[in-house]
């Protein structure tokens, strides 16, 4: 049993199922199989075909890559949106013709040439995001039609000027540069779509305009709901693609000078073909910038290979839709197969030994025997407020409290039966803490750490904080700070319970039981936003130590506390102060007498110590039973400890019927009273303590103000 027992222990800590999951997770992985295939493409070419991939190739390459990759990312923006563009080829012989006709004809300078050429394409994009955005008509049908009058219109304007652009020979050195200049081996085009495609990644995954975007593709009606301007961004898109594609014409033209008949013929479908084969889903909602590059790269390698191999044309575009059909199915496969993975191995319990808890029965005797203390607590806001995780009073004595609502609502004093919303934030209220300047502090779940002012305006304080350079996951962002205190010079330290799972998804952090916790700190002087200790188990409950120099904190499934010093000869260092709790610790705060209270927030049993060193059974759980009967702790049994620096216990508070107040996530000692607050109550407890300092007010102690 022990060599078993040690055998999960390994498997569980070093197996790495939860990387996996993690990479999975990521999108960029969705370009798997579009690298892949461009991997194998350039290999079987470059073996088959002598100098395929020289220099000169790949120079050549780059050039077509860049003038088509151009309308490849225009039809990538419509796509995403949720429409198509059929129009390309023939907007790109018109915007063609039209730079050769400014230049060669009416004898225009460079700049004007381009400035022309790119609001031709504006236009003609206008007119498809004008019928499909405002209009509301069939993007494939009207840019079928869009193709066929455009087309129309280009072969009508080369009856007239097809000889008088022939004819001309334009001497413009930048010119020149355009259609086959280079800086340092790269072509100028190239250079440009470089820049052009490293905005578009910007814009479509760090901008608010490229969210948009995608929320539109992937649900219409629900972006109209969220008051997204729906028609506006559509419209707009047809005409970010027609300028795009009159960016590839541009340089088309400076390349070759050419309008003959067959300038864009087909176009639309190879850079149709280009963006299914990058991994663009045709429904909408699902594209990225190297999705476009990896199938404009794919396309053109297998058309260069099969053109320079001698293959007719027929064989061709056969060969080009056969890689097309094959990858298309393996990519259907690999991303249904890929979300199967993820569901298996994203979530990974690892092996959580604890050893047996103390007694807490009646007349088991210790610190943690169970009383009835909190039988006859007062109840505060019965029914009329729900989820007060955490509560705070001011120095008028009001009473603050999160609701889950996304409030904050303060009961005024001194009977604390007027109540009023004091701030709506909009997010789950978890811990609070006032600075000296009478700003309070809260953190909100999956929102991050906010300052409400006294004149109740809201303002973020942080969101993110630095990403670990070690990990896969980008933990950059706060996912669910709950729980801070401030230090003398105003830095607020926090602890955030999970980087990897929201705040809906606490339980499955607990299933895993992994360590994905961390302590943040935040300098509200500097703007800056730091994490000061990682790998912690459900971090919680933080509390500024009577030394000024170190903080408190509780990891929840470690039910244990421990102290870590930021500030003075022991700065870094973490210890032990309680540890093999009886239950799950969360907040801490500080008691009249010097020493700090604790809430425990379920009580541990036998079966879920057991299940803590069964990560398999656990992983069991997760998948094959709803949430409501996964094991959980105890709630329903409320208990306050008094503690000292030197983990002593030195007073316990139980409510054995759990009727008054069964669950307990924070309490703060105020004039003699403490006031008990729980995720899981629609109250607030107020409890009598009998030999408590009823002159003591945190908010005075910690800042020195009289009250």
């Amino acid at each position: 049993m022990p060599m078993q027992e040690a055998f999960v222990r390994f498997k569980s800590r070093y197996w790495p199922d939860h990387l996996l999951g993690e990479i999975l997770s990521k999108r960029w992985t969705e370009t798997a199989i579009p690298v892949i295939v461009l991997l194998i493409v350039g290999i079987v070419l470059s073996r088959v075909i002598d100098g395929f991939l020289s220099p000169a190739g790949l120079a050549d390459t780059a050039r077509q890559a860049g003038e088509i990759g151009f309308v490849v990312l225009g039809m990538a923006l419509v796509v995403i949106v949720g429409g198509i563009d059929l129009s390309v080829g023939s907007m790109f012989a018109l915007c063609d013709f039209c730079a050769l006709y400014c230049l060669d004809v009416l004898n225009w300078p460079v700049p004007a040439v381009i400035a022309a050429t790119l609001a031709c394409g504006a236009v003609l994009g206008a007119v498809n995001g004008f019928l499909i955005g405002y209009l509301r008509l069939r993007a494939f049908i009207t840019t079928l039609i869009t193709l066929i009058i455009y087309r129309s219109t280009y072969d009508l304007l080369l009856v007239n000027n097809s000889n008088k652009i022939a004819a001309a020979f334009p001497d413009f050195p930048s010119w020149d540069f355009i259609g086959g200049g280079d800086v340092l081996g790269v072509p100028s085009v190239a250079l440009v779509y470089i820049v052009v495609a490293v905005f578009g990644h910007v814009f479509l995954t760090r901008l608010r305009p490229g969210w948009h975007i995608t929320a539109i593709g992937g649900s219409r009606r629900s972006a109209y709901n969220s008051g997204i301007p729906v028609r506006r961004t559509i419209a707009l898109c047809y005409v970010a693609s027609g300028v795009l594609t009159a960016t590839g014409a541009l340089f088309f033209a400076a390349r070759l000078g050419t309008v003959g008949g067959d300038v864009g013929v087909g176009l639309e479908v190879t850079v149709l073909t280009a963006t299914v084969l990058g991994g663009i889903t045709l429904g909408g909602g699902n594209g990225s910038v190297a999705k476009a590059l990896a199938g404009t790269l794919i396309v053109l390698l297998v058309t260069n290979g099969l053109t320079t191999l001698s293959v007719r044309g027929g064989f061709n575009r056969m060969v080009l839709a056969a890689i097309l059909l094959v990858a298309a199915v393996i990519d259907i496969r690999w991303l249904k197969n890929r979300t199967r993975i993820i569901s298996k191995v994203y979530v990974s319990p690892t092996y959580h030994a604890l050893p047996p808890p103390p007694p807490t029965a009646v007349g088991a005797g210790g610190p943690f025997e169970q009383n009835d203390k909190l039988r006859d607590v007062e109840l505060i806001g019965l029914g009329r407020i729900e989820a007060p995780e955490d509560v705070i009073l001011d120095r008028h004595d009001n009473l603050y409290a999160g609701s889950r609502h996304g409030d904050i609502v303060r009961f005024l004093a001194p009977d604390y039966q007027q109540m009023e919303v004091f701030a709506h934030i909009g997010g789950q209220p978890l811990g609070m803490a006032f600075d000296r300047n009478d700003n309070l502090y809260c953190c909100i779940g999956g929102m991050g750490l906010y300052r409400i002012a006294p004149d109740r305006k809201i303002e973020k304080a942080t969101d993110e904080t630095n990403r670990s350079l070690t990990s896969v996951n980008d933990d950059s962002r706060l996912r669910l700070a709950d729980d801070l205190d401030i230090a003398d010079d105003g830095r607020i330290f926090f602890s955030e319970a999970t980087v990897r799972y929201e705040m809906h998804e606490w339980p499955v952090d607990g299933l895993e039981a992994r360590g994905n916790g961390r302590i943040i700190c935040y300098d509200p002087g500097r703007k800056t936003t730091r994490t000061v200790l990682r790998g912690l188990k459900f971090p919680n409950g933080i509390c500024i130590a009577s030394d000024r120099q170190s903080i408190l904190f509780a990891e929840t499934w470690g039910c244990s506390v421990k102290r870590y010093w930021f500030d003075g000869p022991k700065q870094g260092t973490v210890e032990t102060v309680m540890d093999n709790l009886p239950g799950f610790p969360d907040n801490i705060n500080l008691a009249s007498d010097g020493n700090y209270w604790l809430a425990l927030v379920g009580m541990r049993s036998p079966a879920l110590d057991l299940a803590w060193r069964m990560p398999g059974f656990r992983r069991r759980m997760g998948k094959r039973l709803p949430l409501d009967e996964w094991l959980f702790p105890n709630i329903n049994t409320g208990c306050v400890l008094k503690f000292n620096e030197k983990g002593e216990v030195l007073e316990s508070f139980w409510d054995l019927a759990g009727l008054n107040h069964p669950m307990i996530t924070s309490m703060r000692e105020h004039r003699g009273y403490l006031y008990l607050g729980g995720i899981a109550n629609n109250r607030i407890g107020r409890y009598k303590l009998a030999d408590a300092d009823p002159n003591f007010v945190q908010y005075d102690r910690r800042w020195g103000k009289q009250s």
